[in-house]
């Protein structure tokens, strides 16, 4: 089987393109055979020895993928050979075939598209973590998100409207503030050309917003909190601006605000039962056509650097996937 490997740490352009063995089952795993791997910022950091998991040299990145089960090990009784399933871990999905727990696999709806399926579970799992479990998001209230046009960004659209808020995309381009338009936001703004914080003021007719979803970090992380609304929630998801801000904790005391985490990986393993409830109820609404990622770009498996440097040069709306085909 074929495998994008990272054998040195470094730029996307260090990983390699290999012929590996077939992957061999042993007692309560599962062999996927993959179709579609989705690509997620973190994916550029763990080859780079930035991310918080840091797995043995030489390893496939790649955190999620779609496929088919190709063979199931002893004692697993979850999925069967035959079963399509979406594979979720912390690494290993840039190749066409994976090895997981039969606890990292999600069984995926019958003609659900790999690609849509491979694009989904991450984005959307960290996004309704987000909004229902940690910000306790209400119908009627204004979300704001920073990095509106991203992976995640684009699932909180979709999921903050579904759920009834009013949404502020925020993003850096015209072109993005369009997809993300088109994912129902009500309102955008670009923070690169706008003042952000003079912004809000205005849609909100200076009431400030009741929860900020923040993936970027950075420069516009500040001003957004201090456009929170009395009681606000301020998600701290992710820093694609590279800077982790130094927020002045004066500014919870005076707004009467929260700065809470979102670590959708440690909510899967910390508390299953209630992802399990989460994972379920996305699926749901995804076999139902209810929620589709926006997939903007479909790579073939060799072009993963190309695939990986779009994400680091912030070129991309959405999600990319790989395909094995």
């Amino acid at each position: 089987m074929k495998a994008i490997l990272c054998k040195q740490y470094g730029p996307p352009e260090n990983l390699v393109l290999e012929d590996l063995p077939p992957l061999k089952v042993g007692k309560g795993q599962v062999v996927v055979a993959i179709k579609a791997a989705g690509v997620n910022f973190p994916d550029t950091l763990i080859i780079q020895n930035k991310y918080q998991f840091k797995p043995e040299l030489p390893f496939s990145p790649g955190s999620e993928c779609a496929g088919i089960v190709k063979e199931a090990g002893e004692g697993v009784t979850a999925v069967k050979a035959g079963d399509t399933v979406i594979a979720l871990t912390s690494y290993g999905g840039f190749a066409e075939e994976i090895l997981v727990k039969e606890a990292e696999c999600i069984p995926l709806p019958r003609g659900v598209d790999f690609k849509l399926a491979a694009g989904f579970t991450l984005t959307y799992g960290t996004s309704y973590y987000a909004l229902k479990d940690r910000a306790q998001l209400k119908a009627g209230e204004t979300l704001l998100i920073l990095g509106a046009a991203g992976g995640v960004g684009s699932a909180a659209i979709e999921l903050g409207k579904f759920m009834g808020a009013r949404v502020i995309a925020c993003a850096s381009s015209s072109e993005k503030l369009a997809a993300c338009k088109q994912l129902g936001a009500d309102e955008t703004i670009n923070y690169e050309t706008e003042d952000l914080r003079e912004r809000i003021k205005q849609i909100t007719n200076d009431k400030g917003v009741d929860v900020v979803y923040d993936a970027v970090g950075g420069k516009y992380s500040e001003p957004a909190l201090r456009s929170l609304n009395w009681n606000g929630r301020f998600l701290v998801v992710g820093f694609a601006a590279g800077e982790i801000p130094k927020i002045p904790l004066n500014l919870t005391l005076l707004k009467g605000c929260s700065i809470v985490g979102v670590f959708w990986g440690s909510f899967m393993r910390k508390e299953p039962a209630a992802s399990t409830r989460n994972q379920g109820q996305l699926m749901s609404w995804l076999a139902a056509g209810k929620l589709k990622p926006l997939i903007s770009v479909v790579y073939p498996l060799a072009q993963a650097s190309s695939a990986l440097n779009d994400l680091l040069a912030r070129k991309v709306m959405g999600k990319v996937v790989l395909t094995m085909e």
